[in-house]
């Protein structure tokens, strides 16, 4: 039988359809993304194409030639040229889009994916991550930063280069602030961080663990919304990723490298978009919340009831969708 199930972090509920559920091999039998070759001469991100994104903005390493670089994205929605100013006519509500945009070319090979880098490599990628987070909120009118990644044409991308993006807007996204109320509300009633409990609870249940390490535990929660939705949640409390310190980061990198080498794997190179959930610096110390990360394969798409009600329907289920990963051994190089 089906079965309804809470997440309490999300505020979501959730249908495990296990009536419908398919084996989690299941998942990769669809046509997987094209893997390009390791340069495109048409591509504005690989080696030589540099005067294509002018005003670079950094690149490592500092000399010689560039492994990562980030520039400004040049279809921004949000510009530093506009005032942050507000205009409320009745009910007509309006602001300045004021902001950040920017993009983190991940390396100069144009099919050099996370998951075949090194950990070194996912380590310095994330280094420049938290650099810019926290060079964006040196800006007093930038509001909230998210990290993004979009991996395949399923999930938005634009370009097949590997790359990320990091924005910085006025105003705190409302799906921010749920997240945010949820964990307030929690800790409000209990005295406990929600993130914090929910870690507590996979770790003790232990089926739907994916990777534990010393700093770093990867899941897939209880009440996933999708197909192999995954959390990466940093066991250290901390409201900020700009907080991680240099263990937590090559740790990090292990279970980044690790998670999306499985997915390569186990389904065929799908699809998926991953986000970086973090409270803003000076919020640091806030008891209520917790960073973390959610990745979100690709691989089905919300339908009617899903649009109309709110509710979610996952086709796998979690317990049998993390023993499938957990399963897949990886090399350092897939």
């Amino acid at each position: 039988m089906s079965e309804l199930r809470l997440n309490l972090i999300t505020r979501e509920w959730v249908v495990i359809a296990t009536e419908r559920a398919l084996r989690p091999d299941a998942f990769g039998r669809k046509i997987p993304n094209h893997i390009p070759e390791a340069y495109d001469e048409n591509c504005p991100f690989c080696p030589g194409h540099e005067d294509q994104t002018p005003g670079a903005i950094m690149h490592h390493p500092c000399d010689g030639e560039w492994r990562i670089r980030v520039v400004p994205n040049k279809f921004s929605a949000f510009s530093m040229d506009v005032k942050k100013s507000r205009k409320n006519e009745g009910r007509s509500h309006s602001m300045g889009g004021y902001g950040r945009h920017e993009v983190v070319i991940e390396s100069p090979e144009h099919n050099r994916y996370i998951a075949h880098m090194s950990q070194d490599e996912v380590t310095d990628l994330i280094r420049i991550y938290r650099s810019r987070f926290q060079a964006m909120y040196d800006d007093p009118d930038i509001e909230h930063v998210i990290i993004f990644k979009n991996h395949g044409e399923s999930a938005g991308t634009s370009l097949l280069h590997p790359h990320s993006q990091i924005i910085g807007t006025p105003v705190t996204p409302m799906q921010v602030r749920d997240r945010l109320d949820a964990g307030l509300r929690y800790f409000d009633d209990t005295g406990e961080c929600l993130m914090c409990a929910s870690l507590a609870d996979e770790l003790a249940f232990g089926k739907r663990i994916i990777l534990d390490t010393e700093h770093f535990v990867t899941f897939i929660p209880y009440a996933a919304l999708s197909p192999f939705h995954i959390w990466i949640f940093p066991k250290r409390h901390s409201a900020c990723f700009g907080n991680i310190n240099d263990e937590e980061m090559t740790d990090l990198a292990a279970h980044l490298k690790g998670v999306l080498a499985r997915l390569f794997i186990g389904l065929d190179n799908p699809s998926f978009n991953f986000v970086i959930r973090s409270e803003q610096p000076s919020a640091a110390g806030a008891e209520y919340f917790h960073w973390y990360i959610s990745l979100v394969p690709r691989i089905g798409r919300p339908a009617g009831f899903e649009l109309g009600s709110g509710m979610y329907i996952n086709t796998s289920i979690p317990e049998d969708s993390a023993v499938f990963l957990r399963n897949i051994e990886i090399a350092d190089h897939v």
